[in-house]
């Protein structure tokens, strides 16, 4: 009978590659709000570091994992192929209320691969789609970030290993539901400190309280992004429910496959209990 396969787990140089990386982005996304007003507020002036700081941070993730977990390349190979796929489906629905496909197969690869993987998954993929696309521009590192929380959360989600059938895809349902809320929030906060002078509500004023900033903050997220977080949010439960079960089960059969979990070793029991019998049929055995 097959094992259930089990998610990746965190080893400690994994865990600390993506404590380091999740720190830089929290500064990434947060400083202007403790910056003062001549500060030169342009994430378009900081993205380009924080590029270069992501990326081998997340080959990083990715080899200390490997390191912690005895895997081997088709781990790598597993995360392009995801990568590639997740990338190709985000145009299908880009900039149509909201409706991005990716964000359900990013819930439900970062359940099945692990944190560790969905992470470093759901950066790559926002990368690839931005490739594809064309949408590279200073948002690119800050959308890598927040789609690698959002399947790094998926990850971290309980039941890894008992929980199966409807209740697991509930739980993933509403991860989504609350997950695309919260990539929109976040990926907000990137772009809402450059847009200043929009009202005394909802603008972003440098120097101000982080209180009121914050305020504001909710204000502006209220009047602008709502309606389109909701639709990403609510195409990310109907696909889980619909077609989660299905590509639940091609996900771990194709991780027993890869063996993720199973190191290889040999074991010397059974070498040293077949060497008579090769030795029999060597000597003419089987006249």
């Amino acid at each position: 009978m097959n094992r259930p396969a089990r998610p990746v787990r965190i080893g400690p140089r994994a865990a600390a590659a993506l404590v380091l990386v999740s720190l830089i982005g929290v500064a990434a996304f947060g400083w202007p709000l403790l910056a003062d007003r001549q500060s030169g507020l342009a994430h378009s002036q900081d993205a380009p570091w924080l590029f270069a700081a992501l990326l081998p941070l997340l080959v990083a993730v990715v080899v200390a994992t490997i390191a912690d977990n005895g895997m081997d390349a088709k781990a790598v190979a597993m995360l392009g192929v995801l990568a590639a796929v997740g990338a190709a489906l985000r145009p299908l629905g880009a900039g149509t209320a909201g409706l991005e496909p990716m964000f359900f197969l990013m819930v439900l690869s970062g359940r099945v691969l692990g944190p560790g993987f969905g992470f470093v998954l759901g950066s790559v993929t926002m990368f690839a789609s931005a490739l594809l696309t064309g949408g590279v521009g200073p948002w690119m590192p800050f959308q890598m970030l927040a789609m690698g929380w959002f399947s790094l959360g998926a990850g971290l989600l309980p039941g890894p290993m008992g929980l199966r059938g409807r209740a697991e895809l509930l739980m993933l349902a509403a991860y989504g539901f609350v997950g695309s809320f919260a990539y929109g929030t976040v990926m907000n906060l990137q772009g809402w400190v450059m847009l200043q002078g929009m009202g005394q509500g909802i603008s972003f004023h440098p120097g101000d309280p982080v209180s009121a900033n914050l305020a504001r903050f909710v204000a502006y997220c209220l009047a602008t992004s709502v309606g389109w977080d909701l639709g990403r949010a609510a195409l990310t439960v109907v696909l889980t429910l619909t077609l989660g079960a299905t590509l639940l089960k091609a996900l771990r059969r194709a991780t027993r496959k890869a063996a993720f979990d199973a190191p290889v070793a040999f074991d010397s029991a059974v070498l040293t209990d077949r060497e008579p019998a090769l030795e029999r049929g060597t000597n003419g055995g089987g006249g």
